[in-house]
């Protein structure tokens, strides 16, 4: 019997400090206590064991708090990204059946206007700077013991990133927050002084458990900010927490080196750059080794394994298990093609929110399958090669859309600021390469030249068949490439040309 909440507090020493954001500093014995009065809170608010609970606000200690304080008193948490439109978050909270939704007070009016008139309307709680409702409540409620539960039973929901279609209610159960730190211990060398800073937010698996729950099981601090990231943001938050541990995603690593920050970057004192989010491509970790004389080290993770499960600290970006974390292949898998694997650790969920038919293809007793392709090499790394989908047979070879776009996206360097390839089905009613292209400021010339030298080098095989230049590309929420957008974005581009 565990539970998460109290697991994630039990190494921090009392006098440490847990959390950072902006001038707030939290120790560890001031976060358990507060943790312990929030769970009180919620058991007087009327919460009950099992019940669900949304937190829809900026990343902040309260934050935090309210959240962990939700799995103290044994009920089951979901972060939500703020920024999303009422629109948006409306079959979230009519999926999701939750009962309270934590949030500040500059949300709380559409959110009323959103839930008012349901039949199982959701109770605002509003929380926030100064002396908000929430607050009142917290001085006045009394400290509970943590709710002990299987290991098995739900904690927190989270959503996956939705780059492929409609997200999903993925289910994490007490036993995530057994090892969340593994990886960053093991590989990272993680240990109680250290100091974290993930510029992605806390609705995002990624920054959620590699930096707030490895952090906090570790004893160490982890870095909050409420505001959204940018290049220039992350320097201001280097230079403000020093932090030893820097977590950030491909996207906002290749911004840093676009507009020079990478360059300030340079003995900061920082150990380790990570990247995960999505695939970091090989211009961008070269890129960076020049410029800041360190290598970042690539993870692989998904909403479901919460963890990161691969990683690779190798300049080919092949990629390893991390530690505690079990890998195997289909049995009867043909060794030399792409193929899906099979991942188990004590992080892995226990499936979807009423997504039968994708519970069974990805789940499969404690093990987890994405629907992701690796190739397996003789040494026994791993080559990622997209998604199922973006895996194409052309001219009787298998083409990754991915390979295509690193290749791309190497020979075009700083010149262009996003591409994608998909494929797509041409009018003779075979499948062909399309690639998307956003050229960087007053690049679009050198780009196109780039680009065309580029495709050139490429086998005939992987050569797209269009090159569309457009001014921007679709992104989710978390700044990862929302690829089920792109064979439209390539529609739209056809007409445009065809109205020329």
């Amino acid at each position: 019997m565990l539970n998460a909440a109290q697991t994630l507090l039990l190494a921090g020493a009392a006098q440490d400090t847990a959390l950072e954001c902006e001038v707030e500093r939290l120790s560890y014995a001031a976060l358990r206590q507060r943790v312990s009065q929030a769970a009180g809170a919620w058991r007087e608010l009327g919460l009950c064991q099992g019940e669900r609970v949304m937190v829809l606000a900026p990343d902040s200690i309260d934050w935090v708090i309210a959240y962990l304080g939700v799995i103290w008193a044994g009920g089951v948490v979901l972060g939500v990204n703020p920024r999303l439109a009422l629109t948006e978050l409306a079959p979230i909270v009519c999926e999701s059946e939750v009962r309270f939704i934590w949030c500040e007070t500059d949300a709380a009016a559409g959110l009323a206007q959103l839930v008012g008139g349901r039949d199982a309307t959701p109770r605002l709680v509003v929380g926030g700077p100064g002396a908000s409702p929430w607050a009142l409540r917290m001085a006045a409620a009394r400290e509970i013991d943590a709710v002990l539960q299987d290991e098995d039973a739900p904690a927190l929901w989270i959503g996956t990133s939705g780059t492929t279609g409609v997200s999903k209610a993925v289910i994490h159960a007490q036993r995530l927050a057994l090892q969340p730190h593994c990886f960053a211990r093991d590989i990272l060398q993680l240990r109680a002084g250290d100091r974290l800073y993930a510029s992605s937010k806390l609705f995002f698996a990624y920054a959620l458990a590699n930096s707030l729950f490895a952090g906090l099981r570790a004893g160490a601090t982890v870095i909050l900010d409420r505001q959204w990231p940018d290049p220039q943001r992350v320097l201001v938050m280097i230079g403000q927490h020093h932090p030893s541990l820097v977590f950030c995603v491909p996207t906002l690593y290749h911004k840093m080196l676009q507009c020079g920050v990478a360059m300030q970057l340079r003995d900061r004192g920082i150990r380790h750059f990570v990247s995960a989010g999505e695939t970091l491509p090989a211009a961008v970790r070269q890129g960076w080794r020049d410029t800041t004389g360190m290598d970042i080290v690539s993870g692989y993770g998904t909403s479901e394994t919460l963890c990161l499960m691969l990683y690779s600290a190798n300049h080919d970006g092949l990629l390893q298990a991390t530690p505690q974390t079990e890998l195997r292949f289909a049995p009867d898998a043909d060794p030399t093609l792409p193929q899906r694997i099979w991942l188990r650790s004590s992080a892995v969920a226990l499936g979807y929110w009423r997504r039968p038919q994708a519970q069974a293809d990805g789940f499969q007793a404690g093990w987890y399958s994405p629907g992701d392709m690796f190739l397996r090499r003789a040494d026994g790394l791993l080559e990622f090669a997209g998604r199922t989908d973006d895996m194409l047979k052309l001219s009787g070879r298998w083409v990754s859309t991915l390979w295509v776009e690193q290749a791309l996206a190497a020979a075009a360097g700083s010149s262009v600021a996003q591409l994608a390839c998909v494929g797509v089905l041409a009018a003779d009613g075979l499948t062909a390469l399309s690639l998307l292209v956003v050229a960087a400021p007053q690049q679009q010339h050198l780009a196109a030249q780039r680009i065309q030298a580029g495709i050139d080098a490429l086998p005939p095989h992987r050569r797209p068949r269009w090159v569309h230049w457009v001014d921007s590309l679709p992104l989710t929420a978390t700044g990862k490439l929302q690829r089920a957008q792109l064979a439209a974005l390539h529609q739209r581009a056809l007409l445009a040309l065809d109205a020329k």
